[in-house]
């Protein structure tokens, strides 16, 4: 049966040979033609071949670079919890992200409205279920013959039931501590290995400012979080830094953390609320404070690391460019120097699409083994990036994204068309006979 319906079907015999045909004509012979062109150029090849390997690689490279870069900070903002609230003072009539309120603390803008009363009054609401104030001051602290400058952290003592810090050795101080001004502290990890050489400090006095405090407890090791070393604080009563070290009654901070985190934005509301009617705000533009939840955190993060990786994508995709163009250039050569072969070609019956495709092969040969060996070097400078970046103490994860991939070899085949395809039409349009003549 199969037999008789070959034989009947002379028209479906014709097409497959008419599409073998075509295939071999259009695609083999012209990519065998230009394989071995680029083999009798080797060092041209390598380097044209070079250009679009350092693209790949750089975009590759960027991309995970921005990936890690990003989950890193996100994963940091992520141990606060879904169900926490900041509230921070800003400059009024400026945006907590603005630069100008950036600009403005960086100078040394104080804003002093922001107190532990209003701490008091936040915990009050219902949906909250605890806070912590805090403030950062910095001394120089010393312990015998060991001084350093060294970030004082105040704050309240619910901060080690809100904040996910444990205490490794010792113990943390009290309400009654605090409110009685006691001068004790509790060291991070790399203070302890600092002012201590790695010993127990527990029950040492140590030296800061005017005053000295009992060491009473250790943190565990935390390590940084969005490049503040937690480690690298002491922790002290917010209202014994306040009166006895810095002088002052305002704090910069108040964390709290809620009930229901379902109802964190309608909470944030409240607290904004009654900020407002705690410092007499009735034009919200002249708000002292900033209240977000850790969502709202979340998502302007990942807005602005979304615009700084297509930035740097945009940087790096400009040697992609400059690869492309050096692709070109070698075309136009090798158009150039083989003008008589492409005269001979034509004479014994190669068509228009016959020289067309010779030299299209050829550009996408090179930019496919560029983007090979652009996407492996890209992998393999990713993952020392986050090699480097987790020996600093970041917890950097190695990220390579299908974006990525999807990128490599969509630029890499889109180069090798849009750059070669100008050089291939130059030598299908050469007529034979001037082609041949410009030989001799």
């Amino acid at each position: 049966m199969n037999t008789k319906l070959v034989k009947n079907n002379p028209s479906g015999n014709r097409s497959k040979f008419k599409l073998l045909s075509f295939s071999f004509c259009k695609i083999v012979i012209p990519f065998k033609i230009a394989w071995q062109a680029l083999r009798r150029n080797k060092a041209r090849t390598f380097l044209t071949i070079l250009g679009i390997v350092i693209g790949i690689m750089a975009v590759i490279a960027v991309m995970s670079a921005g990936d890690g870069f990003r989950s890193y900070v996100v994963g940091q903002i992520e141990t606060f919890g879904t169900d926490a609230i900041e509230v921070e003072v800003k400059l009024p009539s400026t945006s907590q992200m603005s630069s100008d309120n950036a600009a403005g603390m960086a100078m040394g803008v104080t804003v002093t409205t922001l107190k532990l009363s209003d701490a008091e009054a936040i915990k009050k609401l219902p949906n909250v279920k605890d806070n912590y104030s805090a403030i950062i001051g910095q001394q120089i602290v010393s312990y015998q013959d060991e001084k350093k400058q060294t970030l004082l952290w105040g704050t309240t003592a619910s901060f080690v039931n809100i904040d996910s810090s444990k205490v490794a050795q010792g113990r943390f101080f009290t309400e009654e501590e605090d409110r009685n001004l006691a001068t004790v502290a509790v060291i991070g990890k790399t203070v302890q290995d600092k002012l201590f050489n790695g010993n127990d400090p527990l029950g040492k006095m140590i030296q800061i400012g005017r005053d000295k405090f009992l060491v009473i407890g250790v943190m565990d090791k935390r390590g940084s979080i969005t490049f503040f070393d937690m480690d690298n604080l002491i922790y002290v009563p917010i209202q014994t830094l306040q009166k006895k070290v810095m002088g002052i009654d305002y704090v910069q901070m108040i964390f709290a953390k809620v009930y229901d985190k379902s109802l964190a934005n309608q909470t944030a509301q409240d607290i904004t609320f009654l900020m407002r009617q705690r410092h007499d705000i009735s034009d919200p533009d002249k708000d002292d404070f900033a209240v977000m939840t850790m969502a709202e955190a979340l998502d302007i993060y990942n807005t602005i690391f979304g615009v700084i990786n297509l930035l740097l994508i945009a940087i790096a995709g400009i040697s992609l460019v400059v690869g492309g163009i050096g692709i070109m250039n070698i075309m136009y050569v090798s158009v150039t120097e083989r003008t008589y072969e492409i005269g001979l070609r034509k004479a014994l019956g190669a068509t228009n699409n016959n020289i067309l495709w010779q030299f299209l092969w050829e550009a996408l040969v090179i930019t496919f083994f560029g983007a090979i060996i652009g996407f492996i070097l890209g992998i393999g400078l990713s993952f020392l990036i986050s090699v480097a970046a987790s020996s600093q103490g970041l917890t950097w994860k190695f990220v390579i994204s299908l974006n990525s991939i999807f990128l490599a070899v969509g630029v890499s085949f889109g180069i090798g068309l849009i750059f070669g395809v100008f050089p291939a039409l130059t030598a299908a349009k050469l007529d034979p006979v001037t082609a041949l003549r410009s030989g001799k």
